[in-house]
């Protein structure tokens, strides 16, 4: 009989992230088996390696590790325990790590919801966008056991350049908040700063270029025009959440999160602001 070690990695969700994770995943060695809702992921799965299957009791049936590659809060508390919950069909000694972000306090409750049965939860949400992913140069922030971490890092170092042990259960979520906290306020200072460079009739292609290599550097200001606000309301909605948690206030990314709100239905080019 396989040990959960010798079992195929299942993948919950062929989205943009979790399509490249795939890739990166089989062309380490591993065998995959992916579920996704979307019954025409099929034919890019197959095209990258792996196995994929109609029926999420599949993925538990056949896997001894499941990437959770879900875009919502709701999407991953329904399929753990939701109806068909998840948690209750996977064998003793199964790792789940969820790659989506989430707050803390929902790992916390998944991974209490899984011990019963013998299974660990642990949170392995990833940084550095959608290239990274492509590249197979994220950086995987983990909270959960050391046990169920040190069993989970070969699979994490297939699509990681950077894999990072925070602490316990939850502490990889809240270290991705903390990681979209800094990045939504260098977004929204980049936004005023090129806006009001513009009023001064400054050349802002070349002022950009120029901000790159100065002490005003900064990842959003490098990925200008292929980064959108998308997530900013959900990132920052989870930050308040954790700061009211913690008893203490951060107005600068409460203030953030009302600007990114404003700003999300745009798609902002560097051309907006002049060149």
């Amino acid at each position: 009989m396989q040990t959960a070690e010798q079992r195929p990695v299942g993948v919950l969700g062929a989205g943009r992230m979790g399509l490249p994770i795939i890739g990166h995943l089989v062309r380490a060695g591993f065998p995959v088996v992916v579920y996704d809702v979307d019954l025409g992921k099929r034919e890019t799965v197959a095209d990258k390696g792996a196995v994929f299957v109609t029926d999420i009791g599949d993925v538990a049936a056949r896997c001894g590790t499941v990437l959770v590659c879900v875009g919502y809060e709701e999407q991953l508390t329904e399929i753990m325990l939701g109806g068909e919950g998840l948690l209750r069909r996977l064998p003793s000694g199964t790792v789940v790590a969820v790659l989506s972000t989430v707050s803390a306090a929902v790992m916390k409750r998944l991974h209490a919801a899984a011990e019963p049965y013998g299974v660990d939860v642990l949170d392995a949400p990833v940084c550095r966008g959608s290239r990274a992913a492509d590249a197979g140069q994220l950086l995987s922030l983990l909270g959960g056991t050391e046990a169920a971490v040190t069993r989970f890092a070969p699979v994490a170092r297939a699509y990681s350049a950077d894999a990072v042990h925070l602490g316990d259960v939850g502490a990889g979520q809240a270290g991705k908040a903390i990681n979209n906290l800094i990045l939504w306020a260098c977004l929204v200072a980049d936004h005023e700063g090129l806006a009001l460079a513009k009023r001064f009739g400054v050349d802002v292609g070349q002022l950009r270029s120029a901000l790159r290599t100065s002490s005003a550097a900064n990842q959003a200001l490098d990925n200008w025009g292929n980064q959108t606000m998308a997530w900013a309301e959900d990132d920052l909605k989870i930050v308040q959440e954790m700061a009211a948690e913690a008893g203490i206030g951060l107005p600068q990314s409460a203030l953030n999160r009302e600007i990114c709100r404003v700003l999300r239905p745009r798609r902002y080019q560097l051309d907006e602001y002049g060149r």
